[in-house]
């Protein structure tokens, strides 16, 4: 089946600035994709990588599909390509295949809270007491995140027992170290929850391709993987542990829809920092995944992102604001 494919690029930037041990995010940009078949379906997708030199990859690839194409060549390469890119051609395809959409018997799903991520510095014990005064259920459990190894590690320990002294009992925290810390710094955080339920996974304390270290850590305290998942995509399949998966970088949302529908657990969603059309497929995997064996709170980032028509929920929105 012949179809067209639309092509139009977004760029923005997020209301903070994100810092991490991997580098700094001031904003995005890449593609919105609009995929047209014959009989007028339509469907939606979005190429919105971090690496600026995926970027240009994916850029090239596009260029190369034109704006004529057919369903076989896209199904025939889609695997070879980056992850973003793959994303973008593999939702788009999924809504026209009737997946989800508005007219199908699965509707667009509404995500679960998620958890809040906090600023990095200091200004963290400030924002943990304003959640704490802004909670409409004071005893209703809630979820942080704290991206750590991008200071000291003398610095953010002693920012960490500050953070325990503000943190109530009905608060689960998520650490994030993005790969950051070695065995030795690592363990030391360890140390700190072996007793403590409040924690609820520490994500990514070592390198990616440490996983021996990861997977004797895991028998201390729980471990969730993230850049491990990339530079190993077979993990997906044998981590039985907490996995965080970030749909518009890993590739076919399609995979990752058949195992949340299969009722596989140990997954969480998190955001890459996407337009309304990448979120539509993160609030509805994150809310499959709430509805699975092993409900978590997705990390979604909220506040994070400009409040602006591009981030609406409606894909003609998203598109005409581009």
């Amino acid at each position: 089946m012949l179809l067209t494919l639309h092509i139009k690029p977004f760029s923005f930037r997020l209301n903070q600035t994100l810092e991490t041990s991997q580098g700094v995010l001031k904003g995005k940009k890449g593609w919105l994709l609009h995929l047209e078949n014959s009989r007028g379906e339509h469907g939606w997708g979005e190429v919105s990588p971090f690496k600026i030199s995926e970027l240009a990859l994916c850029q090239k690839i596009l260029k190369n599909i034109g704006p004529k194409t057919s369903r076989e060549k896209l199904e025939a390469e889609i695997a070879n390509w980056p992850g973003a890119l793959a994303f973008g051609i593999g939702a788009a395809l999924a809504e026209l295949d009737g997946l989800i959409n508005s007219t199908s018997k699965e509707d667009w799903l509404t995500p679960p809270e998620s958890a809040i991520l906090l600023p990095s510095n200091q200004s963290v014990l400030h924002a943990i007491d304003l959640i704490r005064i802004n909670q409409e259920t004071p005893n209703n459990p809630f979820t942080l995140k704290w991206k750590i190894a991008r200071d000291s590690n003398i610095k953010e320990e002693e920012l960490l027992l500050e953070i325990l002294q503000h943190l109530p009992p009905n608060a689960r925290l998520r650490l994030d170290a993005n790969a950051g810390f070695n065995r030795k710094q690592a363990q030391k955080w360890a140390k700190h929850f072996h007793n403590d339920p409040r924690l609820e996974w520490f994500e990514q304390p070592l390198p990616a391709d440490d996983l021996e270290g990861l997977s004797k850590l895991s028998e201390e305290i729980p471990v969730a993987l993230d850049e491990s998942l990339f530079l190993q995509p077979s993990l997906r399949r044998s981590w039985q542990s907490w996995q965080i998966r970030r749909p518009l970088l890993e590739g076919d949302p399609r995979k990752l829809l058949k195992e949340l529908h299969e009722g596989i657990g140990y997954r969480v969603l998190s955001t890459a920092f996407e337009t309304g059309i990448g979120q539509r497929w993160i609030h509805h995997l994150a809310a499959l995944q709430h509805q699975g064996p092993t409900p978590a709170a997705p990390g979604l980032a909220p506040g994070w992102c400009p409040d602006t028509p591009l981030f609406s929920s409606d894909p003609s929105i998203v598109w005409e604001a581009a």
